[in-house]
């Protein structure tokens, strides 16, 4: 651990800088408080010990600053006093300190106290990870990996707003894998659910840096393409048809399953529509995809509205 101790005594810095050191920990030792807010600042210290009376910015100051500093990270604090005064021990702990120690202090109490701590900042990091993983977890659909309709579309709607700003292009691409029911019916769910993982893992390999692509449920995907004009759309549309007619779904007995895609795209206009308007655009290139024999790309035509039967030849393709 990285741990910061402040005091303007030099016996008392060099007695907590080689116990410290002794224990395994990296020291950064300093003399007094605006030297000790400088060095939080310039790098991490998550352990900070402090004395309480120092000159020009004093322990308890520097805790509140540390405090309302907002690092993305937790930093526990002792705070080192020679006050025995209960309500002095209070202010310091009302100041933030999440503890202290008492001058005099005995060399074992100061271990047992920076291994509280350290327990205390173990925690801190595990529950963070865990939070970061729920948040990962929600945003991503738990079949393929992909983002979840949500996300997908919350991006959609972010890229929609920047191009509009930037005054730039931007097109999205409705995939729908063709005869999907016939999969699950013929070779049973796992195997819908391996072609589902497959068509995914084929689509996000075949999109460039800055494209995104999410389920949007069943066996349809959303692809959003910032900066991309309807031709270059419709060839990125075109090279994910093309790399999953390429690779089949191969089962454990050997049996190779052909998958089959179908897209629709749509580009907005120099005046971008709202983001349902556009995948309404995509959703009738796609239906018109699908009427005409599936396996192929349509690009959405100016104003194309959804066909009203769409959904319905979606969910028996």
């Amino acid at each position: 651990m990285r741990i910061l101790v402040a005091d303007d005594d030099p016996v008392i810095r060099y007695i907590l800088q080689a116990g410290l050191q002794r224990d395994g920990h990296e020291v950064v030792a300093v003399g007094d408080g605006q030297a000790a807010w400088e060095a939080v600042q310039q790098q991490p210290c998550r352990l900070v010990i402090t004395d309480w009376v120092m000159p020009g910015l004093d322990g308890p100051e520097l805790v509140r600053r540390i405090r309302t500093a907002g690092f993305p990270w937790y930093t526990y604090i002792i705070l080192l006093t020679a006050r025995s005064d209960k309500a002095d021990v209070v202010s310091g702990l009302e100041a933030g300190a999440d503890d202290y120690l008492s001058k005099p202090f005995n060399p074992a109490e100061l271990r047992a106290r920076v291994g509280i701590g350290l327990r205390i900042l173990d925690l801190e990091d595990r529950l963070s990870q865990a939070r970061d993983q729920l948040a990962v977890l929600a945003a991503h659909d738990s079949l393929t990996g992909l983002l979840n309709r949500r996300s997908i579309r919350e991006y959609a709607e972010a890229a929609l707003l920047q191009a509009v700003r930037a005054g730039a292009a931007i097109s999205v691409i409705l995939l729908d894998l063709d005869h999907f029911k016939d999969v699950n019916d013929r070779y049973g769910h796992q195997a819908g659910d391996d072609a589902l993982r497959l068509v995914a893992e084929t689509i996000a390999a075949a999109l460039r840096t800055g494209d995104r692509v999410g389920r949007m449920g069943g066996e349809e995907f959303l692809v959003v393409l910032p900066d991309t004009a309807l031709d270059q759309a419709v060839a990125v549309a075109e090279r994910i048809r093309r790399r999953v007619a390429a690779r089949p779904l191969t089962l454990p007995d050997g049996t190779r399953v052909p998958l089959r895609l179908s897209a629709g795209v749509a580009t907005a206009p120099p005046v971008a529509p709202a983001l349902d308007v556009l995948l309404q655009q995509a959703d009738a290139a796609l239906y018109r995809a699908k009427r005409g024999g599936r396996n192929q790309v349509c690009a959405a035509a100016a104003q194309e509205s959804p066909a009203p039967t769409a959904e319905a030849e979606r969910r028996t393709a």
